[in-house]
């Protein structure tokens, strides 16, 4: 084979491949360089580029196909041969055997009997030839066909809910994500903020220690504390840079993701809404509930499937065929009634019946269960909710002192009335609590995102857009 032709070969199965597998070359969406994100983006890119969710997406696709290869059964179905064969024409005569399905009874003279000349057996072969085309339809069978329509149509009901459960688990995630990278960065600021304020401490310390107003540990007071905050400035930045890459990861961008900035910042409102209300809601919107609840109708078509083996089954069919060694052919036509009625299974079907009825009352058990631990997730997501509201506005209180503390330290210190460690110990506590109210204010943000993830209300959300 030249190089020319071996370069063809393999530029055509490339090609094949391509269209065999049209899944593997979608391409990822990502940012834009520079690109202000908003969690609504966030989210957007992450249902349209995460894997789990494509995969849910594919499997719900697929089983509502099947819904139609269940409807198939009510269309007519067509069916053609055509064979040809070259063989002997030796006679069995009055031979019997069970026809295994690929040896051809070919009646001739009886074995034993005196014929002239006797019979024998020859290799010489002759022409075959068989065609024809055949049509069936179903009529009716007390449910079966349609107790499968309806099952694979409640099946694929469950699988969508099942790809909207991902997505819900999915924006969830995000969500948590994107809150965490705006968290970490607003620590960032914190931090550095407090080198500056400590650089410039230091940079007084300095002063007065070599004018003799203060004493040298002032310095050594300040340089540690300024240390310290460079410290936890790397540790913060540690922390951002790692939300960064998680929240990447989750909208699928991790390996292509252009630099970019949040443009959301942490922030909460007051609580409202009654706990009866979030949890209707929850009954309501939950995918998984949805999921269950289809996986029950799929188990009660099952019953139906399960007894219609007590009822006949009836259809049509028709057909052509046409038969011969050579022309012309010998054509035959055929049409009529099939009913199939099973007598005795050896109560397989009664079996299948109480199978059928069992798995529905577990599937209607599994929705208790679920719905009890609704109520659950529902519940402590709301108290968490609220306890979050609090602690924003303990923290906020807990920072306006420290501030305040701070502001009179440092006049204190200036004013030759206080000392450096009463001064870096109002800094360090400001610091403390000027992170603790960003940590506050990000508690509540993940425990409103937990509140929309156990009621549905942020997949409903996603839908409406």
């Amino acid at each position: 084979m030249s190089i020319s032709t071996s370069r063809a070969a393999i530029v055509f199965v490339g090609c094949l491949l391509t269209i065999a597998t049209p899944q593997f070359a979608r391409a990822l969406e990502t940012l834009q360089p520079g690109e202000k994100l908003t969690l609504e983006r966030a989210i957007e890119l992450t249902l349209r580029n995460h894997p789990r969710g494509l995969e849910m997406k594919s499997e719900a696709t697929a089983a509502n196909e099947r819904v139609g290869e269940a409807r198939a059964a009510l269309l007519p179905q067509v069916y053609s041969v055509a064979e040809y064969l070259r063989s002997t024409d030796n006679p069995i005569g009055n031979t019997t055997f069970l026809n295994p399905g690929f040896i051809p009874r070919i009646s001739g003279t009886l074995h034993g009997a005196t014929t002239n000349p006797a019979p024998s057996f020859s290799t010489s072969t002759t022409n075959n030839y068989a065609g024809g085309v055949a049509v069936q339809q179903y009529l009716f069978d007390f449910g079966r066909v349609r107790g499968r329509i309806e099952q694979r149509d409640e099946e694929a009901h469950a699988a969508l809910s099942q790809s909207q459960l991902t997505e819900l688990d999915l924006v969830f995630e995000v969500a948590q994500r994107y809150f965490a990278l705006l968290a970490a960065g607003q620590k960032v600021k914190v931090f550095q903020k407090a080198i500056d304020q400590r650089s410039e401490q230091l940079h007084a310390a300095q002063v007065k220690a070599s004018a003799n107003l203060t004493p040298q540990i002032d310095v050594l007071t300040a340089q540690a504390a300024l240390a310290r905050a460079r410290t936890d400035l790397l540790e913060v930045s540690d922390e951002r840079d790692i939300a960064r890459v998680a929240l990447n990861n989750t909208m699928a961008i991790g390996r292509i993701a252009p630099d970019y900035d949040l443009a959301d910042v942490l922030t909460y409102q007051p609580v409202s809404g009654s706990l009866e209300a979030f949890f209707s809601s929850a009954i309501e919107q939950r995918p998984d509930l949805r999921a269950l609840e289809a996986e029950a109708r799929a188990a009660g078509a099952q019953v139906k499937q399960a007894r219609s083996d007590y009822f006949p089954t009836a259809g049509v069919t028709a057909g052509y065929s046409a038969i011969g060694t050579g022309s012309p052919a010998a054509n035959n036509i055929n049409a009529g009634i099939v009913i199939t009625w099973p007598i005795f299974n050896g109560f397989a079907t009664e079996h299948q019946v109480q199978e059928a009825k069992a798995t529905q009352n577990a599937i209607r058990y599994a929705i208790e269960d679920l719905e009890q631990r609704v109520w659950l997730d529902v519940k402590t997501a709301y108290l968490q909710l609220q306890t979050s509201v609090e602690q924003i506005h303990q923290a906020e209180a807990t920072l306006a002192a420290s501030s305040g503390q701070l502001e009179l330290a440092d006049k204190r210190y200036n004013a030759g009335l206080g000392n450096i460690i009463e001064l870096t110990d109002a800094e360090r506590f400001y610091i403390q609590d000027d992170a603790a109210y960003v940590d506050a204010l990000y508690g509540y943000s993940v425990a409103k995102a937990t509140l929309d993830r156990v009621t549905g209300a942020s997949l409903q959300l996603v839908i409406g857009k």
